[in-house]
Formats: structure tokens, sequence, C-alpha cells
């Protein structure tokens, strides 16, 4: 560690101490814009000799439990380096250099899960339905539901999970180390919206290196430090997830990206279906090619909006619209009869001999056509005199003229029917 960084850490170790407490507001709200300082922790942290280590980790928990929001945020976002930095001293069972790391993650646990008056906290998440949009989802988009006795009954209830109360730890052991780590893990994710660029990195870089130390990937990220392989727990890998999913969209597209691909890698080794299921969803809904730079600053999820209500009563099923929709489609049935009536125009045909198919006498003849020209004709003028069909039905009545005309022209010259 470089002095610069020394000086500096020591500076604010000091500087705390003889703060008055009516400064501590302001003193908080500065403290976020000291980048310099920020790096310097971080590289104290990262050495787990240091002699600085100690004082450090007391001055987060002294920030931590001082009830000042800003203070408390601050020592948040050491949280993924100060958790990597206890499981690669537990992997290569160093046990005696991590104990200030130890204590402290211990003394921030035992203080998240109880409220002021000491009383066991019991956290609640609400599951949402699928069945009313959200800012994720739209449910026309994920097909028709089944309106089934038991999904009506079920519409509209809100499904809660609790956790907790969770027992007080005095040390971590093998058995009860990612329980700790996983709501610390969960405490962090509930602050995520106040965390700075180089917290979000940080755990970008811890997740990835989690996942594939001991593992012949840990060559091809050429990870360096630690060879031996470090065991996670299904529900840490969720809450890794959870921070990578927005650390996606606020800047950070490409260590995401990377340690999203290892958790994935880790988790089809360990087969754990829950981080499996997670990281496909997460890589499913990404954009494709549509954010290439990891210093853009924040990103959105691009969402459909919700119909607005007018839109909807204009749209919507009633009896007047139902009644409507009938009286359109009889009138589509009517107009469609009218048309084939029309299109099936037929012409009579001139019978010259009888129903057994035996031959008449010229005179039996020359009735029997006037009989049908007769009512041939009329035919004609009755169709003729729709105004619908009047138009269309002009070529087709001078045609029958013609031939009634030649018709009579052959039977008057030679008394036979002549074509």
């Amino acid at each position: 560690m470089l002095a610069v960084d020394t000086g500096l850490v020591e500076e604010w170790l000091s500087e705390f101490k003889t703060l008055p407490e009516a400064s501590i507001s302001s003193y908080a709200t500065n403290l976020k814009d000291k980048s310099a300082l920020i790096s310097s922790l971080y590289r104290v942290i990262q050495e787990p000799q240091s002699e600085l280590l100690e004082p450090v980790c007391h001055q987060l928990f002294e920030f931590y439990r001082s009830g000042e929001k800003q203070l408390l945020r601050f020592t948040l976002q050491f949280l993924p380096e100060l958790m990597w930095c206890y499981l690669a001293v537990s992997a290569s069972r160093d046990l005696q250099s991590s104990g200030c790391i130890e204590a402290l993650l211990l003394g921030v646990y035992n203080l998240e899960i109880v409220d002021k008056e000491g009383h066991s906290k019991v956290l609640s998440f609400t599951i949402p339905s699928l069945s009313k949009p959200s800012v994720y989802h739209e449910p026309s988009s994920i097909g028709s539901m089944a309106l089934t006795e038991g999904a009506l009954s079920q519409h509209g209830l809100s499904r809660v999970v609790y956790s907790g109360p969770h027992p007080q730890r005095e040390m971590l052991t093998a058995q009860n180390r990612f329980e700790v780590l996983t709501f610390l893990l969960l405490c962090y994710n509930a602050a995520l919206s106040y965390m700075p660029a180089i917290s979000l990195q940080s755990l970008c870089q811890i997740c990835s290196r989690i996942c594939v130390c001991g593992y012949p990937r840990q060559q091809v990220r050429k990870y360096k430090g630690v060879n031996s392989r470090i065991p996670v727990s299904s529900e840490f890998m969720v809450q890794m997830l959870t921070g990578i999913y927005y650390a996606f969209y606020n800047g950070e597209w490409d260590l995401a990206r990377k340690a999203m691909d290892d958790i994935l890698y880790r988790a089809q080794l360990e087969l754990y279906p829950e981080p499996l299921l997670v990281a496909n969803a997460i890589k499913a809904s990404l954009p494709q090619g549509a954010m290439k730079s990891s210093k853009e600053g924040t990103k959105c999820i691009q969402v459909e909006i919700t119909p607005t209500s007018s839109r909807i009563s204009r749209n919507a099923v009633t009896s007047m619209s139902i009644r409507g929709h009938r009286w359109k489609r009889h009138e589509q049935a009517e107009n469609g009869n009218d048309a084939t009536e029309i299109g099936n125009f037929i012409i009579p045909e001139i019978s010259v001999t009888n129903v057994s198919g035996e031959k008449t006498g010229n005179g039996e003849k020359s009735r029997a056509l006037a009989e049908n020209d007769a009512q041939h004709i009329q035919g004609v003028q009755e169709t003729a005199t729709d105004p619908r069909t009047d138009s269309k039905c002009m070529p087709e009545i001078r045609r029958q003229k013609s031939v009634r005309k030649m018709m009579e022209d052959g039977i008057n010259s030679s008394g036979r029917v002549q074509f």
C-alpha cells in the first residue's frame, strides 16, 4: 500500500474521533464524495496483513451503529469486498488474519436482525400476481390464462413470503456462514440505488472470483491468489444475481455480463435450480447488442405501457357492442345472398322435346316456344327492375333478346328451329 493511502486513512480515522455531535450529519453527507479516501480504504481491506485493517473495520462498525443513514450506506458499500476477503482467508484456513473482518460482518448482521427496540425483525416480501400488470411484464404478453374457478378465487389475492426471525450469531462457522452472508447481501441489495460505481464493480468482480476459483475457468479469467474452491449456497448465488442484474443497467455492463456467465457456469456444476432459473431468465431478458459500452451511465428497461382507462372503455365488450356485431354479420349475410343471386343469373333453356323425349308438331313447338319466351321475358323484366342489378344485367338482357329474335326468325321462315 502506498504512503499516500496510509496518510489518507490515518487522517480519516483521527477526524471522526474528534468530530462533535452536531457536525456528524454534514460530515456524513460530504464523506461519499471523497473518492480518493474510498479507493484507499479498498486497498486496506484487500491486504489482510495490513496494520490499518483492524482500526478501519472498527471505524466502519461505528459508522453503521451510529444511526446516521449516510454513514450506514458508507459502510455497506464495502460489504462485497469484505465478504470476499473473509471467504478467501477461510479457504486458505488462515482464520486468525480475518478476525476483525468476521467481527465486522457479525456486528452488521446482529444489528440488522433486530429493530430499534431490540425485537427480532420479520421481513415480508409480496410476490406479484402475473394476472396484474407491473413494470416488468404485461399479462397480454404471457398468453391466454384460463379463467377456472380456482384461478378466479385466487385473483386479486397477494401472496406474502416472510423471512425471519433470524437468530443472533456470536461467531461464523461452516454451518451458519452462508446463512449470515446471504442475509448481509440481502441488506446490501436493499440499498443498491445508493451504491457508487466502485462498489458495483467490486460486487461483479468478487461474484466472478467466488464462482470460478478452483475450477478450470480460473485459468481463463487469469485470477491469482486463491486456488482452492470456495463453497457457496444456492440462496447466496441468487442474491449475487440480484445485485448483478442492477449493475447491468447502471454502467457496469461488461463486468456484470462476465459475472453472470461465471455464476451460470458454477450453478451448472453444482446443479442448483434456483440460480440456474434466475440467471437464464436474466440472460433471456437482456437486450441483444443494444448496450455495448459499460460507461454510459444509468440504463433503463423498456416495458410496455399499460393502456389508459379511456382506451379500455372504448374497446370494452358490452351488450350493445355484441348486438351491433350481430347486426353487421346479418347484413353481410344478406348482401352475400343478393350477390350470389345476381352472379348466378341463369338463361332459361328452350326445350324442343317433351318430357318423354318424343318429337312434337310444328304448332306445339310454336306454342311451347312462345310460352317459354313469355316466361323468360317476364323474369328478365323483374330482374331488371331491381336498381341494384339494373346496370349489371343490361348486357345479359340484350343477349337474351337477340337469341329470342333469332329463334322467331328461324321459326317463321321455315317452320323449323334452326341453329
